[in-house]
């Protein structure tokens, strides 16, 4: 891709909402190998469904990726919406890509960046496409304390990377410094990553683009750093919706000295050519000084953070408080006297329901914030540190699609996971309910198909740990206001486990119908069996049909038999709920994606990142199913 540096002086400086008019285009001819392709060709129809794809995928979570066709007609995309738009205004947005079409007519790759949204689209598997960074300068400079701004610049930048890699399951975060004494009194900043990065892969491609601000926006009153995965930027006016996440002081800014101004060095006709010797000691003057303090500051703060983390077996930086700033990890404990306030005692009327690991509870913290209380059972089998390390680790995961974990509470015998409080409870009691199914169409159910998918691939593979669940299940599965679908329980099978290397156990938690075979017969899991319970669930949302495990009758079959039973008589749609109004091809095509998960053979099944994507690309050919395991309720 074409590398260039614009400067800018309008474009930055678009309203919150404008989301119809792009800034940057690119089209790629740097790979020779691609060609081009025609009108009426296969790649373009590829490409058109993937613009549709894209867009519809993205409208709901603000980011999509996908791969249309085969061969040399294969197209792969990306599209991200700004973190802080709705669904709405993201549709709105990317409504307006097809416009690459006449931009970069017949370019196999190209990439459009409106003030809101982006979208990117190749014929290589985007993995392996380089992450070239595309730097936007504003052509006007800070005149009045510009060393101090570039200073509050990049701790801003700083703190914001710190937030959207810690606090935010989409790697989004907005900011600002307020009060700065200067001719721009106040800087807005905003950084973004993917939300199918891992944390260390949003750090670094931040860190990246932060790294290059110096080397092109130093005193820039505004500026933006583009790339594929990742993108920061800041202004002197507002250009996100909403609050700011992280909110600096600018006076701290304006009480550190300004460097001495530099004599300006003039042409080869100047009166001061004669002079240059002198302005290049005085410059070594101010500068050597400058830099030794610099690096005493370095060496200062390096000794510092070593003997405070020397006794630590969890580094400070792992934790970050509301207000953003690093803090110990012993704070992330609460107090059971603050948890048996907010529960009325862990008493019967604020329980909201009992699983395999303990009773969960409703409960309203001093500040205010609902939140729901697991008061685990007695029955781990680790010792006090390793269990609170435990929980910590679990705690940290961080996704759109899991329960966040606020606080952690080990007193005594008592173990109790603090939850974010999840308004709609718990899928299950939609699913099997004659009258609350009514309210999941097929625009929900899809994505609460989609958004279990991707938060049991981040559980799987993306996270700092590898978590099987072990426990999937629609009870499981908690619908926000929104009704996207927040896994929960996950991790809870880690604390619990006899012991940490071995891949059986003679102590099965889950629940019969859910459960893989190999795991409720045997004790064997995996992610595979996971992905075994997903597919259960998955023919259940289709169905509206719960899956028991058993025969309760002499000609009454579980679920898995009967929709096997329709799957290869041709006959599927018959078992699907009548509730649902959508084409018979988005039917078929996901209950045969259920029946590939539920194969009996663990090696068969499909990974879960095979999964979102068999989800995501109708036109992804599928393997034909194998008969699902059957085993009866013991």
């Amino acid at each position: 891709m074409h590398f260039s540096l614009l400067l800018l002086s309008l474009i930055l400086y678009h309203s919150v909402t404008a989301t119809s008019e792009y800034f940057y285009y690119t089209c790629d001819s740097s790979d020779t190998s691609a060609g081009n392709y025609t009108t009426n060709s296969t790649y373009l129809t590829n490409l058109e469904f993937l613009f549709s794809t894209l867009r519809s995928n993205s409208s709901a979570d603000g980011f999509a990726d996908g791969i249309v066709g085969t061969g040399p007609d294969q197209v792969t995309g990306i599209s991200l919406c700004r973190g802080d738009l709705n669904a709405s205004s993201c549709l709105s947005c990317l409504s307006g890509i097809p416009d690459i079409l006449d931009l970069c007519p017949f370019y196999k790759t190209a990439l459009m960046w409106y003030n809101s949204c982006y979208m990117y689209f190749w014929n290589n598997y985007f993995l392996s496409v380089a992450n070239t960074e595309q730097p936007l300068i504003n052509i006007n400079n800070v005149t009045v304390h510009p060393t101090q701004f570039d200073q509050a610049v990049a701790q801003l930048m700083s703190e914001m990377q710190s937030w959207a890699i810690n606090n935010s399951p989409k790697f989004f975060a907005t900011g600002v410094v307020k009060n700065f004494s200067t001719e721009i009194s106040t800087i807005y900043g905003l950084v973004q990553c993917t939300p199918d990065m891992t944390k260390f892969q949003c750090q670094s491609c931040l860190q990246n683009l932060i790294n290059e601000f110096p080397k092109y926006a130093s005193r820039a009153i505004g500026a933006r750093i583009i790339s594929i995965r990742c993108n920061i930027r800041y202004e002197s006016a507002p250009f996100y919706q909403g609050p700011a996440m992280v909110q600096i002081d600018g006076t701290t800014f304006s009480q550190i000295p300004a460097l001495a101004p530099q004599p300006t060095p003039l042409g080869p006709s100047g009166v001061n050519n004669g002079n240059k010797k002198k302005s290049s000691v005085t410059a070594l003057a101010i500068t050597i000084p400058v830099a030794a303090v610099l690096l005493l500051a370095i060496i200062f703060c390096f000794c510092f953070y070593k003997n405070v983390s020397r006794g630590r077996k969890i580094s400070k930086s792992d934790m970050v408080n509301s207000q953003h700033k690093i803090e110990n990890v012993d704070s992330f404990f609460i107090d059971i006297s603050v948890l048996r306030a907010a529960t009325l005692n862990f008493h019967e009327t604020t329980k909201l329901g009992e699983g395999g690991f303990g009773s969960v509870y409703k409960g309203v913290l001093p500040d205010g914030q609902e939140v729901a209380v697991k008061r685990l059972s007695q029955s781990s089998e680790q010792g006090l540190e390793q269990l609170k390390n435990e929980l910590v680790l679990v705690a940290k995961l961080q996704h759109k699609n899991l329960v966040r974990v606020v606080r952690v509470c080990l007193e005594g015998q008592e173990k109790l996971l603090v939850y974010e409080f999840v308004p709609n409870g718990s899928l299950d009691t939609f699913l099997f309910d004659n009258i609350k199914r009514q309210e999941l169409d097929w625009t929900k159910r899809q994505r609460i198909i989609n958004g279990v998918a991707r938060g049991l691939q981040y559980l799987h593979y993306d996270s700092q740990l590898t978590i099987v669940h072990r426990d999937l299940k629609a009870s499981n599965i908690l619908l926000d206001s929104a009704m996207n679908p927040k896994i929960s329980d996950f991790g809870l099978a880690r604390l619990f486990r006899v012991d940490e290397t071995t891949v059986a156990t003679s102590r099965v938690v889950g629940t019969y119908g859910y459960m893989a075979p190999e795991y409720a017969m045997h004790g064997f899991y995996s992610i595979k069996s996971d992905v075994f319970s997903f597919g259960v669930l998955l023919l259940e949302i289709l169905t509206g049909r719960g899956n028991s495990g058993s025969f309760d009758g002499e000609h009454d079959e579980d679920l898995l038999s009967t929709i096997w039973e329709h799957w290869i008589t041709g006959t599927i749609t018959e078992i699907m709920d009548p509730l649902l109004d959508c084409p018979t091809y988005e039917i078929i095509r996901h209950a045969h994606v259920g029946l590939l998960c539920v194969q009996e053979n663990p090696m068969n099944r499909p990974r879960m990142s095979e999964v979102v994507i068999m989800l995501s690309i109708d036109t992804i050919s599928l393997e034909a199913p194998s008969k699902p395991a059957f085993y009866l309720r013991t």
